[in-house]
């Protein structure tokens, strides 16, 4: 359980690499990690219809809920789960007895809601949680990482470990003004320096197209990063109604133009280039994740 591992800290931040490389996963897995900036851009919907539109076709898709503390993905999917990540960190439960499944056979891994202690791991703790989640045993073509709202420790520290980040924006000042802040922290100071970028409820693929040029004429004039543009979702009345129903919308509406553009997004993403696979299995994407969380909060192996 996590409670002792806490206790010895050397073990959780002083030898990972042995014991992780023992772990032994069949292929690649392509990570991607969903964060917006801000809140209210539609992030853990787009990244709870993305899962599910991988999985339509054909791939073996994992949700982690990575907004610790705020989770909002078992919401979305009108889910209950009996335990969660804050049960990981009291020693209660390993990672495996916490997933769920959601729509399409997708794996989820919750977080906790409205618990403030979740919000504010310590450093051990955060590794704690990132050295439980190696141990899964699943097989996973892709792992959809909804990130937190804002620029924390925990938000770069996924968006460094992933192999693509998709930032999520919608026509309002305040979410170009939070994306543009993002980018130039992660680009600037973690050397992240894609992104692929989803325009959100927008009235017109020219609205969408145009929200992505503000961005991107941005990051090509003031910063060393490279912006291209996966899609638009449009403003779709069916779209909210599933969120109101807790229903993903390319499962209780298929045919809507959100559902269409979602799927037309997913097969997007499949052309993304595979992972190698010296960098692409679970093991080290949770690798990169400690070396992230070394670096920002200072522990040191």
């Amino acid at each position: 359980m996590l409670t002792h591992e806490m206790n010895v800290p050397k073990q959780i931040v002083g030898d990972q690499a042995k014991g992780l490389r023992r772990i032994n996963h069949p292929k690649p897995v392509k990570t991607i990690a969903v964060t917006g900036g801000k809140g209210g851009v539609g992030k853990t919907n787009a990244a709870v219809n993305m899962a599910l539109a991988l999985a339509a076709s054909g791939n073996k898709v994992m949700l982690l809920d990575a907004d610790f503390g705020l989770a909002n993905v078992d919401v979305q999917l009108g889910l209950s789960p009996e335990y969660d990540l804050s049960h990981l960190i009291a020693g209660e439960r390993n990672l495996e007895e916490i997933v769920v499944d959601g729509p399409r056979g997708i794996k989820i891994i919750p977080a906790s809601s409205g618990i403030s202690r979740m919000a504010e791991l310590t450093q051990l703790e955060h590794a704690g949680v990132i050295r439980a989640f190696s141990e899964l045993s699943y097989d996973v073509d892709y792992l959809i990482v909804d990130t937190a709202a804002g620029i924390s420790n925990a938000v770069v520290s996924f968006c460094r470990a992933s192999h693509e980040v998709v930032l999520v924006v919608c026509d309002e000042p305040a979410s170009i003004t939070d994306a543009y802040a993002l980018i130039k922290v992660l680009s600037r100071e973690h050397g992240v320096n894609h992104f692929h970028v989803l325009a959100n409820m927008a009235c017109s693929v020219r609205e969408g197209n145009e929200l992505y040029n503000k961005l991107a004429v941005a990051a090509d004039h003031f910063l060393d990063a490279t912006l291209s543009f996966l899609g638009v979702i449009p403003t779709d009345d069916r779209l909210k109604k599933a969120v109101r129903l807790q229903r993903a919308v390319v499962d209780l509406y298929p045919g809507s133009p959100s559902a269409m553009a979602f799927k037309k997004i997913a097969g997007e993403m499949e052309k993304w280039p595979d992972a190698h696979s010296a960098g692409g299995q679970l093991e080290f994407f949770v690798e990169r994740l400690i070396d992230s969380e070394r670096e920002l909060t200072g522990v040191r192996p």
